[in-house]
């Protein structure tokens, strides 16, 4: 009997293992559960922390920035109760991680990061994957993408100091916008649903740490 390489066995281990962990903090849904499980984390995360891949915790990338808890990431996917013929927005691509998660289960993803480093390294994972369904763009992410709005739903990956109202206004009246809001080093994951009719009800779900969100692109050296 063949028997499978050491790597890949040891590697689907440690992702049921984060499967039943993500289960356990409340990310229930089947189609978000099975996003995640197709988007091997190894790939997003640098060389340094790749053993520590499908750990559930943040680590560290480049630009002074992380890459989410597998949880948090799975928490915010699935209260953006995403619908497949979904557009979605997402303010800070990051490494990539998230927005491969909603190119599963959106029609399209817009994503923007004002880091072109990490931009440039996250297009390239994107493309790896063959997920022809991303859309990318160098800029000012607090701006969002009028150009593109309305959206079916927004995902925001840094902590906005309040409401991003800004960002309400390229939100369909239905739509939802779920982000971590306050100015300190531990803000509320918040979830704005819109009522339809130029309001919003919002949802506290969880405590969570991320980067501001800052104005602007990045300077990098």
């Amino acid at each position: 009997m063949t028997r499978r390489p050491k790597e890949p066995a040891e590697r689907d281990t440690r992702l049921a293992r984060l499967v039943l962990t993500l289960r356990s903090q409340g990310v229930t849904d089947p189609a978000v559960l099975a996003a995640i499980e197709r988007t091997p984390r190894d790939l997003f995360t640098p060389d340094l922390f790749k053993d520590r891949s499908w750990e559930d915790s943040a680590l560290p990338i480049a630009c002074g920035q992380t890459i989410s808890q597998p949880t948090i990431v799975g928490l915010m996917t699935q209260a953006l109760t995403i619908e497949p013929r979904d557009r979605v927005l997402e303010i800070g691509t990051g490494s990539g991680y998230q927005t491969a998660v909603l190119a599963r289960l959106a029609r399209l993803v817009y994503t923007i990061e004002r880091y072109r480093t990490l931009l440039r390294d996250a297009e390239d994972r994107i493309k790896a994957l063959e997920l022809t369904n991303v859309i990318t763009r160098f800029g000012d992410g607090a701006l969002g993408w009028p150009e593109q709005a309305p959206f079916d739903r927004i995902l925001v990956t840094a902590a906005a100091p309040g409401e991003p109202k800004r960002l309400f206004t390229q939100l369909k009246p239905s739509g939802v916008l779920v982000a971590p809001v306050g100015n300190g080093p531990v803000q509320k994951l918040c979830r704005f649903a819109g009522d339809g009719q130029g309001g919003f009800d919002m949802n506290i779900l969880c405590e969570v740490r991320f980067v501001p969100l800052l104005e602007g692109v990045a300077r990098e050296l």
